[in-house]
């Protein structure tokens, strides 16, 4: 819950607009989100897209230098295209840190010889095809946090359940989280909740949801929220950086990422797309200082979640048990 007490946060352009009579309508306080981050705060930070060990340094370095808290960050392109030795190094450069480190589980439908995905349908589009493709992903879930990785990626429903299930049965640790994928995230209330019942610790919504809808979300499920506050050009390309301190108050707990439009897509990432990688790793924890300085300007800046928290809270699942 937000402090009740605390001096209401200043809305853009208000002090100018309101004497000339062009003053936003009052808030309702009954689509404020009433829940927060266990331990505390109502929003937590994510870097995405982080490919490697070169690219995690260019970004905990900027990091540093803008003064950016960074709670998470993630890559995409998957645990199969690192070595053990990279994902060991971009687990101690975290673990050094405090910082939370997802890496995306196996093979995707966008990837592999189906043809559905390259019509207009896009067919299936991200999900695990066949019996192989699910077996692949728990591959990497298991190698990734035998490695000390604390945190999966998933973009297939049956892939969660199962790795859900694998970590209820003691066969992945208890304290890994499950983070569903924003290319297959859900776009309304129901399926939010279906995806926390299937064993999602946090939930990256499409981007193009307006705060009504996370309004409408919040009413039926407290698992964080992920959302874009500027989505890569693939996922809409949509820049919200005004709205932040809304998205907050609408969609708490929710996880900040400073994604990055006009750029060219870098997954599946290979050394031949380096200095894109690095180039746009930097640039996208500039843009979240430029997020969180409006937050800051507006007074919206409070309730961040502590850094090196990690842990969702509790959440309801589906039974396990057979």
């Amino acid at each position: 819950m937000t402090d009740a007490s605390a001096p209401a946060a200043r809305r853009p352009g208000e002090h100018v607009l309101t004497p000339l009579g062009l003053g936003a309508p009052a808030l309702d306080p009954a689509d404020a989100s009433p829940h927060s981050f266990p331990g505390g705060g109502r929003w937590r930070t994510e870097i995405p897209s982080c490919e490697g060990p070169e690219a995690l340094a260019v970004v905990l370095k900027e990091a540093s230098r803008l003064d950016v808290p960074i709670h998470r960050i993630s890559q995409g392109s998957g645990v199969w295209m690192l070595t053990d030795a990279e994902i060991t190094e971009m687990v101690e450069a975290t673990g050094e840190r405090d910082i939370e480190l997802c890496l995306f589980t196996g093979p995707r439908g966008t990837w592999d010889i189906g043809g559905s995905t390259r019509t207009d349908s896009r067919g299936a589009g991200l999900r695990a095809r066949g019996h192989d493709a699910v077996a692949g992903c728990v591959e990497d879930a298991v190698r990734a946090t035998e490695l000390g990785v604390k945190c999966l990626l998933v973009a297939d429903e049956g892939v969660l359940w199962t790795l859900h299930r694998a970590r209820a049965a003691g066969l992945l640790p208890a304290d890994t989280t499950l983070k569903v994928s924003a290319l297959v995230g859900p776009v309304n209330p129901a399926s939010f909740a279906v995806y926390e019942n299937l064993g999602a610790d946090s939930i990256n919504v499409p981007s193009d949801l307006t705060l009504d809808h996370l309004t409408e979300i919040r009413r039926v499920s407290a698992a964080p929220m992920d959302m874009y506050i500027e989505a890569p050009d693939d996922l809409g390309g949509y820049v919200r950086m005004y709205e932040v301190a809304e998205l907050i108050r609408r969609g708490a707990p929710l996880y900040l990422k400073f994604g990055l439009s006009k750029a060219p897509g870098i997954y599946p990432y290979g050394h031949h797309l380096r200095e894109l990688t690095l180039a746009t790793a930097r640039e996208r924890v500039r843009r979240g200082r430029l997020a969180l300085d409006l937050l800051a300007r507006h007074g919206a800046d409070g309730d961040m979640a502590p850094l090196g928290s990690r842990l969702p809270g509790e959440l309801r699942r589906f039974e396990t048990s057979s």
